[in-house]
């Protein structure tokens, strides 16, 4: 994509400003849009009012109103999307008291929620903001059989509710080596893993147990006694309220979702999937939902089997995926999307699919395509801009806004 070298030199990189109607209120033009929903505009505009696209489309055609602030750049994108990420729980200090990913008291805790541990002044969030991510798919991790639940948050807000999207969004269960007990303790094998994620399951079909008096009960009559809130978390995910988002490398773990899927008939998604090249078909046949290991992350342990390639690969069999940033057990604690999408470009993945793997496909997989991912009318404003190609080592993000609001103008 070496034309974006020129395209870089033709465009304004500096910021031209007129008088701003309102705080949520801006036009981005660009030399080239990519609106993920249709082919690459040439000299492109976006328009944003009231926080929602209002206008896409050339600039020859498009009207800006003449109070708008007008911000130029070489290359517009969407806001990227991290399908899967720990920041928020996990914080760039490594230390005790802002690692709130992972609970170790017992093997499964269904009911514990993201939003009640997300710290939106993480100084990672804000640093990924800076990067041109602009929605995260954040939560509890891997480490246990299930760590907790997820939700989908933008990058900006004061408190944990204002940054939610999604509050509730997935249920984090783990298989393979990262959810395996030491010392006896259970669960000490695959075999068990599988054995208690499905006494579980079947426990929360099984109705409430009738108790007499009880909470719902007239005097004399018998009621049922409340579930816990793990079972209820459980019984959203068999009535497809909430998906299962499996972490599995291995192909056999892989299987063993599969299998859980078909059994409980519950929304699974696939993640991590290392060796997700070896069950093609299978993935296709099952349709489910995949998010794919950080393209960079490294090969050992669980992912003793990742390829550079894997992206490439799953795009070519026809299997959905998004990319992601993962977790890392060590500072700064996460990954950029956007530079793992650059490698998966260098390694097989055509470059728009690349784009796609962190930005509309990502956000489809994660359950907020209708509001982000794209730059279509009526989607949140949010906008990611570059001087160069956004995959080049050398490109720099020159600016960010989110829902119409300018966050990020220094160059990162």
């Amino acid at each position: 994509m070496r034309k974006f070298v020129h395209l870089a030199a033709a465009a304004a990189l500096a910021v031209a400003i007129s008088t701003p109607a309102t705080a949520q209120d801006v036009a981005i033009r660009g030399a080239q849009v990519h609106t993920m929903a249709g082919p690459p505009i040439e000299n492109g505009v976006v328009v944003i009012r009231g926080g929602r696209i209002a206008a896409v489309g050339p600039a020859a055609t498009t009207p800006v109103p003449e109070n708008l602030e007008v911000i130029e750049a070489a290359i517009v994108t969407p806001g990227l999307v991290d399908a899967r990420s720990v920041v928020g729980l996990s914080g760039f200090l490594n230390q005790p008291d802002d690692q709130d990913q992972l609970e170790e008291s017992a093997p499964m805790q269904p009911q514990l929620r993201a939003i009640d541990a997300y710290n939106p002044d993480e100084r990672l969030v804000a640093w990924l903001r800076g990067l041109g991510i602009t929605t995260i798919h954040t939560g509890h991790g891997p480490g246990a059989l299930i760590s907790g639940q997820t939700m989908v948050a933008k990058t900006v807000g004061n408190t944990a509710d204002e940054a939610a999207i999604v509050p509730a969004a997935m249920v984090a269960a783990n298989l393979g080596e990262w959810a395996l007990a030491n010392g006896g303790k259970s669960p000490g094998t695959r075999a068990k893993q599988i054995a208690l994620l499905r006494a579980a399951l079947l426990a929360a079909k099984t109705p409430d147990t009738p108790v007499k008096g009880g909470k719902d009960a007239k005097d004399g009559e018998s009621g049922n006694k409340p579930a816990g809130l793990d079972t209820q978390v459980l019984r959203d995910v068999l009535a497809r309220k909430l998906p299962l988002m499996v972490t599995a490398h291995h192909a056999q773990d892989i299987m063993s979702a599969l299998r859980l899927k078909e059994e409980f008939g519950i929304d699974l998604v696939i993640d991590g999937a290392s060796e997700a090249y070896l069950l093609l078909g299978q993935l296709r046949d099952a349709d489910v939902r995949l998010i794919l290991h950080p393209t960079m992350a490294r090969q050992y342990g669980e992912l003793q089997n990742a390829s550079f390639t894997t992206a490439g690969v799953l795009r070519e069999a026809g299997v959905s995926f998004a990319l992601q940033s993962g977790f890392e057990g060590y500072v700064p604690k996460t990954r950029v999307v956007l530079w793992e999408a650059a490698i998966a470009a260098a390694n097989g993945l055509a470059w728009q699919d690349a784009l796609a793997s962190v930005t509309i496909d990502a956000a489809r997989i994660i359950g907020v395509g209708q509001r982000v991912g794209s730059l279509e009318v009526g989607k949140d404003g949010d906008v990611a801009m570059f001087d160069g190609d956004p995959f080049e080592y050398t490109s720099h993000v020159t600016g960010v806004v989110i829902d119409g609001k300018v966050v990020s103008r220094t160059p990162q």
